[in-house]
């Protein structure tokens, strides 16, 4: 870790020096052994002691601040201040990249309504269909007559099965084969 060191009003002592160097030891494994850079500015007014850290670690400014009447402890309550604040950016850089799928994301298979509902209707056979060769058009003229919705027939043209069927709105569908 690179430490720099300003003092406004104090001279900063070997001994201050060192009990900066050893809390951030501490805490050294939070920046995840990457060379972090921090500025430390200790100065005095009217018998308090402030302390100020600044740190650019990860594209960010981290930057604490603390008051106290004695420099040590102002300087310890600075260092906690950036611990805190690189672990929560340090969660968070880690808690984009293991981020879960979005609920709203993640379908959800319908009911198979099929099962719940029961069978209520029965299949009745009609018989009397004759199935007999002609036109769609003669096929529509038929089922203008008839009061079924559908009519099958064998197509003339090509002798195969066809439907025609009237439709809402008011036109009759085709069903070739």
């Amino acid at each position: 870790m690179n430490l720099e060191f300003t003092g406004r009003h104090i001279d900063v002592t070997p001994a201050l020096r060192t009990h900066v160097e050893d809390h951030f030891a501490r805490i050294e494994n939070v920046f995840d052994g990457r060379e972090v850079k921090a500025h430390v500015i200790i100065e005095v007014e009217r018998g308090i002691h402030r302390s100020e850290i600044i740190i650019n670690w990860r594209n960010e400014t981290l930057t604490a601040v603390s008051s106290n009447s004695d420099m040590y402890q102002s300087l310890a309550q600075s260092v906690s201040k950036i611990e805190k604040q690189a672990r929560k950016l340090k969660d968070k850089v880690i808690g984009k990249s293991h981020r879960a799928t979005k609920a709203a994301i993640v379908a959800i298979p319908p009911d198979p309504i099929d099962e719940l509902l029961p069978v209520t209707g029965t299949i009745i056979e009609v018989n009397g269909l004759d199935a007999k060769p002609m036109s769609p058009d003669e096929a529509v003229m038929e089922l203008e007559t008839s009061d079924n919705q559908f009519l099958v027939f064998r197509n003339s043209e090509g002798g195969k099965a066809a439907v025609v069927f009237k439709r809402n709105d008011g036109n009759y569908g085709l069903v070739r084969p």
